[in-house]
């Protein structure tokens, strides 16, 4: 008895001695990690005293299995100065969908400024029970499936040495972030699970994500709409989709998109290279401009350089009006590697607002199968430079 007391009072002084110093514990907030009870509770309550105390912080996620979510880790967090939520564990997601209302991702962070998150733990969103009920990829009425990890109108994040495993939909979404920067991601889902796109930012500032893997069902990266001044670099990519600006132009109002580079990144088995999608009948006019592809691997790539400003992945996409999404000040540059199809460059870009100022400056692609590649063009303006495989269209 009088030692489980002094157990009991020696956990106590630890947990003190742990928030006093700013560390909070989530097994000190009754998280069971044995990857069967939900910690979803103890998850919160240790984010709610971090989130009030003052200063720095860190939310610590020792190892062992946690089964969590939907959590929404939520600022303001008025008087702390920087929060490092130090991620050791393993985190399975809930496989139950009711438990995710509509719009609800599994992992939030949200209105909060200087967050980093590291650790070397791994996001698991179990996704494979899900896949079977996502219609998305058939209908544009479906239920969109919660993505894993979601930053929401954050401030000078860092995310770094993370893992995340079978995403139920996007593995990360960035949505109104500014200054955001994540090195060292490991994403994966099969080749066939739907849209698990690796990243996915939309309405972000100064993004940059480099020396990353990702191997998905979907785009490696999409870039969608309102998004500026965002660096990809030294990303392994694939199997997937490659890395997407787009699609843009599905809804009125959207932003513009404009000062990308992506540079240095290797693309191995993917169903796109580099693609810039808008849809064709887009019902609002925006605008995509200086973005540069410079120095990219492609290995057995189909499509790897494509415009396609006709996008529309249903059936039924019989509208006959064109995309009034202008690309322009487009960049591609040292483009090497090899094509599973014969038409390596496609530059198909709208009647409505013909592409102008499209660039191709050392573009060396052979088709696997070994007769010369070709490339097709339409609406564009285009200019040549420095070695040209396949030969120009125009």
């Amino acid at each position: 008895m009088k030692l489980l007391l002094l157990l009991c009072l020696m956990d106590c002084f630890l947990a003190i001695a742990q928030t006093s110093s700013g560390t909070f514990n989530v097994l000190n907030y009754g998280a069971m990690a044995d990857g069967i009870s939900d910690d979803s509770k103890a998850f919160m309550a240790a984010w709610k005293a971090a989130c009030s105390f003052t200063g720095g912080v860190k939310l610590l996620i020792p190892k062992g299995t946690y089964l969590v979510g939907p959590v929404k880790f939520d600022g303001p967090c008025r008087n702390v100065s920087s929060i490092t939520v130090s991620m050791e564990g393993y985190m399975k997601a809930s496989t139950n969908l009711s438990k995710y209302v509509s719009g609800d991702d599994w992992i939030q962070f949200g209105w909060v400024h200087h967050l980093t998150l590291t650790g070397g733990g791994t996001f698991d969103g179990q996704g494979a029970l899900s896949w079977p009920f996502n219609e998305c990829s058939k209908t544009e009425k479906c239920r969109v499936l919660p993505s894993s990890i979601k930053f929401v109108y954050t401030e000078h994040t860092v995310m770094n040495s993370i893992k995340s495993l079978n995403s139920k939909f996007f593995h990360i979404v960035l949505l109104g972030c500014k200054n955001f920067w994540g090195s060292n991601i490991v994403a994966q889902a099969p080749s066939d699970s739907p849209n698990t796109d690796g990243f996915h930012i939309e309405r972000s500032l100064g993004v940059n994500i480099y020396n990353s893997v990702i191997t998905t069902g979907d785009d490696c990266i999409s870039i969608g709409q309102s998004n500026e001044q965002v660096v990809i670099s030294g990303i392994t990519c694939g199997p997937g989709h490659g890395i997407s600006v787009g699609s843009l132009g599905r809804y009125e109002n959207e932003g513009d998109v404009k000062g990308l580079l992506i540079k240095d990144c290797t693309l191995s088995g993917t169903a796109n290279g580099l693609r810039i999608k808008t849809w064709k009948n887009s019902p609002g006019k925006s605008s995509v401009s200086n973005l540069t592809f410079q120095n990219i691997i492609l290995n057995s790539v189909a499509n790897p350089i494509i415009i396609d400003q006709a996008y529309c992945p249903y059936a039924d996409c019989s509208s006959k009006v064109p995309s009034l999404v202008s690309i322009r000040d487009i960049i591609f540059s040292d483009i090497r590697g090899t094509s599973t199809t014969p038409v390596a460059v496609t530059l198909k870009c709208s009647s409505g607002v013909p592409c102008e100022n499209v660039n191709l400056h050392d573009v060396h692609l052979r088709y696997v199968g070994g007769s010369p590649t070709i490339a097709e063009c339409l609406n564009v303006q285009a200019t040549y430079s420095g070695t040209q495989l396949p030969l120009p269209c125009n």
